[in-house]
């Protein structure tokens, strides 16, 4: 044991394991192929930080709890927070420049805003996409999840730790502590990995064990009377065969891992393999492959700017797939170039100057403490002035023309006098409901049906219009938006029973038949063809047409289609019409993530912004000919088509005009609401007035 007051020995393969953690760490997020299991790279930081927070702290001089917890978070702001807030600002600048005003622009922003405080864990698990879902490559903050995890550790392992300083039988109610601490987070683990996987895997609960089990091993090393120090005592057959074994178990652990294991039992690999190498190694001769592996010069080092590697690596890769991408081998090594440069600029002059400097030693730690607060909290809100700033600094058309492309609410007049449209938003039995209504009208227009919408995003991308609509006629609309969750898409897998979809859909029925009367409209948008692409992935066409029209997508739209009939008979029997949307265009590339100069030549981008009239009226007609059946069993059911606007030629294009007609591949932008205003308009006019013109397809 090191003696009290003493400076432990620098032992060089620790940070040769940091070193293989933040690598696998790199090459499991350049591509998942290289390394299958390299995102447990994380798993092996936390054992390391477990153990080396204890010899740190455990070489400390006696000292009252509270003197040693004003020197642990004193020490640990000045190892964390100053290039932890430098990255994140520059982050928040870069990702303001170049990175669109989109769906994810709110969940990235609020990550990166909880990530100052470490908490942006929670942040990604309450926004219940689990860490290996596509959209979570694009939030430049998500990698942040893994400092917050250990942030909130440093929160619990001063008062745990505490007794073991005590000496004496302290020592024994210290690691009694940390023991049950490692078995409730096991426990929690394997709950949660059954329960809520995504909470599992970012969040502290079920991640204590790994850290404990670092704290552990230290602890359990010091009884045998191992130093922390170097090469005391001589490598044996049993050390270096331990060693040996201990690599191939991490080896292992980042090359077989998988997702679906993770924390637990996945994570035991990793953090088992990490922890016979110390064991293994601790207090030897560096004697054996292993050991010269991790005490290599170039390993060592860069185990050394691990942190900061781990910091950078991710903001500069997400950039990258905002802008040029990073699939061609150019791209991935200028951005490994970048993200090296990044790291080693930040562990010389912040990392090493806020660890190092004399004068920053000497700050009282009271002083230290306020201050890291105070650049914590600073460094937060100028973070949300660039955010707030972001469409008068942004280089993105989308983000300075986001009236064009992003189909929000906005403030509307109405054409009758002295109105405005509002929003307000009404709490139902599982969720809300938006009401679009005049306001601060002279007069109200009166016999005017309301309007019902019940849907996903695809929905609720019709807000644009459905406010012009009001603030045109008077008439009242009912919004029912739940996320993620189609409505009588006809397209059975995208409406499992997995998730709380059915819950809100029924919720969200329920009140629109004890809110609606007879003569009101239910006006049913949804995307109801398979996707040609995504935000973040073109499509595979040849599989999406496969999806339409093979025998199975046959049988499954039967079945929905006498699904819809049960579902609609109520809405019938009361006296609504019923208005689907006919499919609209869609398209094999993402039109918000191609319009600029620094993304224009993005791979995601190659399929093109055009589609054949033609083909996509093949394509959609399995729609239309489920709608004809659909009509034929159900009384007031009509279709509304805003295609022939949106494509009015032989060629359909997401522009029109140099203007977006199009977010993605399958969402319409805002300036398509204005142009499809007259349309829906004229549409529900002549179901009211009892025309010919919107009857059944």
């Amino acid at each position: 044991m090191t003696q009290p007051g003493r400076r432990s020995t620098y032992v060089p393969h620790i940070d040769g394991l940091r070193a293989v953690a933040v690598l696998s760490v790199i090459l499991y997020h350049i591509s998942e192929r290289w390394l299958p299991g390299g995102f447990s790279g994380v798993d092996v930081f936390f054992a390391i930080s477990g153990f080396v927070v204890s010899a740190s702290v455990a070489e400390l001089p006696q000292m009252r709890p509270f003197a040693l917890f004003g020197y642990f978070y004193a020490r640990r702001i000045r190892r964390i927070v100053p290039a932890l807030v430098v990255c994140l600002l520059a982050t928040s600048v870069l990702a303001a420049l170049f990175i669109p005003y989109a769906w994810l622009s709110q969940a990235n922003e609020q990550t990166g805003y909880y990530a100052f405080f470490g908490l942006s864990n929670f942040t990604l698990a309450l926004n219940s996409n689990s860490y290996f879902a596509p959209q979570v490559d694009f939030n430049p903050y998500t990698h942040t999840w893994s400092l917050g995890v250990e942030e909130q550790f440093y929160l619990l392992f001063p008062p745990m730790f505490a007794a073991w300083m005590a000496g004496g039988v302290w020592r024994r109610a210290s690691a009694f502590l940390f023991g049950v601490g490692l078995i409730a987070s096991l426990i929690c683990a394997i709950w949660l990995g059954r329960t809520n996987p995504t909470y599992a895997f970012y969040l502290l609960p079920s991640r204590f064990w790994e850290l404990a089990a670092g704290v552990l091993l230290y602890q359990a090393l010091s009884w045998r009377g191992h130093p922390f120090s170097e090469h005391d005592q001589p490598a044996t057959l049993w050390s270096r065969g331990g060693a040996i074994a201990s690599a191939a178990i991490l080896v292992a652990g980042l090359v077989f891992s998988k997702p679906a294991l993770f924390p637990y039992p996945g994570a035991l690999l990793p953090v088992a393999g990490t922890l016979g190498l110390i064991a293994f190694l601790h207090g030897r001769e560096p004697r054996g492959l292993i050991a010269h592996l991790l005490r290599n010069r170039v390993v060592v080092f860069i185990g050394k700017i691990s942190y900061s590697l781990y910091l950078w690596h991710w903001p500069v890769f997400v950039l990258f797939r905002w802008t040029s991408g990073l699939e061609s081998a150019p791209w991935i090594i200028a951005a490994v170039v970048l993200t090296f440069a990044l790291a080693i600029a930040s562990y010389y002059f912040v990392e090493q100057p806020a660890r190092r400097s004399e004068w920053v030693r000497r700050v009282p730690r009271v002083a230290t403490i306020a201050a890291g607060i105070v650049l914590v909290v600073s460094s937060a809100w100028i973070a949300t002035k660039v955010t707030a700033h972001a469409a008068t600094i942004s280089l993105s058309t989308v983000t300075r023309n986001a009236q064009d492309w992003y189909p929000k609410h906005t403030p509307v007049h109405s054409a009758i006098s002295g109105c405005t449209v509002g929003v307000h938003v009404a709490s139902i039995d599982a969720g809300t409901a938006w009401t679009l209504k005049q306001e601060g009208c002279e007069r109200v227009p009166t016999n005017q049906p309301k309007v019902f919408l019940i849907g996903d995003s695809h929905a609720t991308a019709y807000m644009p219009l459905l406010e012009n609509f009001v603030a045109d006629t008077g008439a009242e609309v009912w919004i029912y938006h739940n996320g993620g969750c189609p409505y009588l898409s006809l397209q059975l897998t995208r409406e499992g029973d997995s998730t709380g979809c059915p819950h809100l859909r029924n919720a969200a029925v329920a009140d629109i038949l004890r809110r609606a009367n007879r003569g009101d409209i239910l006006f049913l948008a949804s995307l109801r063809l398979a996707r040609l692409s995504s935000q973040y992935s073109p499509g595979n066409t040849s599989a999406a047409w496969n999806s339409m029209i093979n025998a199975n997508a046959l049988t499954l739209r039967h079945r929905a289609e006498k699904d819809a009939i049960g579902e609609l008979t109520p809405f019938a029997a009361k006296g609504l019409r019923i208005v689907f949307e006919a499919p609209k265009p869609i398209f094999r590339t993402a039109p918000f993530r191609c319009a600029d100069w620094f993304n224009a030549s993005n791979p995601i981008c190659a399929p093109g912004e055009t589609m054949q009239r033609a083909e996509l009226e093949r394509y959609r007609k399995p729609v239309l000919d489920s709608f004809s059946e659909i009509a034929k069993n159900v009384p007031g059911v009509s279709v509304w088509d805003p295609f022939p606007i949106l494509c009015p030629g032989e060629t359909c294009s997401t522009r029109k005009d140099g203007r977006p007609l199009f977010f993605d591949g399958d969402h319409i932008s805002a300036y398509a609401n204005t142009l499809l205003v007259p349309s829906f308009e004229s549409y529900v006019a002549s179901l009211t007035s009892g025309t010919t013109a919107a009857r059944t397809p």
